[in-house]
Order: C-alpha cells, then sequence, then structure tokens
C-alpha cells in the first residue's frame, strides 16, 4: 500500500515537472512571436521614414542641397521614358531662337539653342507659342550657395507642369558650373525624364551637384536684363527671411515671345 502511495506521488511530481516544462516552452515560444512581431513593426517604420524622407527629397522641399530639382511632372511616372504629348524636337530646327522672357514687366533678353539642347527647346518653344507661360509665378529664389529664380509651375507649388515629362538630359555641363545668365531646365532629383515646364534663371555663378541622371539641361542663356532682375526681385531676397522658398517680391511671367 505504501509503495503504490510512494508511486503515485512519484508519478504525480513527474507531471508537475512536465507540465512546468510545458509552460516554459510556451512562454519562450510567446515571447519569441512577440518579438518577431515588433521586429516586423520596426522594420515597417523605418521604410516608412525612409520612402516619407525620399518623396520629400524628391519634391525639393525648402532645404534640399538641390533646389532647382523640384519639377514634378503630372502625370508622374517612372523614370527613362518620354510620358504624355512631348513635342518632337524637330520644332527646334537646330537653331538658335531669340526672344524676350518679361518678368514683372522687367525684360529679359533671351537665347535658346536648339542645336544643343532639341528635345528641351522644342517643348519650351510649343509652350511659348501657346502662351501656357503667360501669368505663371517664379514660386522659388534661393541665395545662398545656389543662385537661382525658378519659374513656370502654373500651379506656383512647384508640383506643377504642362500635363507630360520628357528627357533625358541635354547640353549640361561637364564642370557642373552654371554661370549666371544660364537658363536651364528643373527636374526631379535621379531622374532624367521628368523635364516639364519649370525652368530656372541663374543670376550668379553656381555650381551643381550631379545625381544617376546627370546634371541640368542647358536651354540657352540671358542676354540683357539681368542687373534689373536683381534689383527688382532678387535683391529683396526670400519670404520670411529665408534662403530658399518664395521671393519677398511676388513674381510673374508677364511676357514670353520667341522667334
Amino acid at each position: 500500500m505504501a509503495s503504490n502511495d510512494r508511486q503515485a506521488r512519484e508519478e504525480r511530481a513527474r507531471l508537475r515537472t512536465y507540465q512546468a516544462r510545458q509552460e516554459v516552452h510556451a512562454g519562450k515560444q510567446r515571447r519569441r512571436s512577440r518579438d518577431n512581431l515588433i521586429a516586423v513593426l520596426a522594420l515597417v517604420v523605418v521604410l516608412a521614414l525612409a520612402v516619407g524622407a525620399q518623396l520629400f527629397f524628391f519634391n525639393g522641399g525648402p532645404g534640399t542641397p538641390e533646389p532647382v530639382a523640384s519639377e514634378t511632372p503630372a502625370p508622374t511616372e517612372a523614370a527613362g521614358e518620354n510620358q504624355g504629348e512631348v513635342p518632337s524636337p524637330d520644332l527646334a530646327e537646330g537653331r538658335t531662337w531669340t526672344g524676350t522672357l518679361t518678368l514683372n514687366d522687367i525684360p529679359l533678353g533671351v537665347e535658346l539653342d536648339g542645336a544643343a539642347a532639341p528635345q528641351a527647346v522644342a517643348s519650351e518653344i510649343s509652350l511659348i507659342q501657346s502662351g501656357f507661360y503667360d501669368d505663371v509665378s517664379c514660386h522659388r529664389l534661393t541665395t545662398e550657395g545656389l543662385y537661382v529664380l525658378q519659374c513656370g509651375d502654373p500651379d506656383g507649388t512647384g508640383g506643377g507642369g504642362p500635363g507630360y515629362s520628357y528627357g533625358p538630359v541635354e547640353n549640361a555641363p561637364a564642370d557642373g558650373v552654371y554661370p549666371a545668365g544660364t537658363l536651364a531646365m528643373a527636374r526631379q532629383s535621379n531622374n532624367g525624364y521628368s523635364h516639364g515646364s519649370q525652368f530656372f534663371i541663374v543670376y550668379e555663378d553656381t555650381t551643381l551637384p550631379t545625381d544617376s541622371a546627370g546634371g541640368y539641361t542647358v536651354i540657352g542663356q540671358v542676354t540683357s536684363g539681368l542687373d534689373a532682375l536683381r534689383a527688382g526681385v532678387i535683391d529683396q531676397g526670400v519670404a520670411d527671411g529665408a534662403t530658399d522658398g518664395a521671393p519677398v517680391v511676388p513674381t510673374t511671367i508677364t511676357g514670353f515671345t520667341i522667334e
């Protein structure tokens, strides 16, 4: 009888030990699952932050290191090919075009080089002749390190365009130096096929870094009126005392002719 009681106690002890081990094992499994879930959530947060930062950079928000890379074509498409009804480069006729770009009634003499940048110049000729630029703003001025006035966005936000986008980069300076008076096309970072209607005027010698798409398409130059533009717009600075943003003097394209 005593032997049977002892055997029963030993069986119960073994059962409790087994149950304890099972509980420890189950606890480890729960902790492992919890840790895996935390790791996955952390990865999702990191990826979301990375994507958000990249989108901010591509849209050229104030303070980005490439303040002319803010063109967002409509519709936005993958890099590598033209999108929409892009004017034929034949329109540039492989020649120099002369005209007048008027900002706030300040006339700037301009030349567009249809031989060096046929696709971009063809697009500009088409937009100019259609009246696309009439009363469109110059929404962005940079005054520290990079010296450009950016114009041509019909939305005035830095995100507008003509409804098409094109590439590739043409006629970019090999040394990355854009002399005062340069006229060049804005684009998205790392996307040589994101040109649209936005262009920038370099008012002081500026060095712009290249990215995976190269430099920036130079379409021509300002041949006269740059000093008047500096006095009437540039020298008044950027709104709120910033170095990158809307000009203090609201600036509008009041005329653009080419021939």
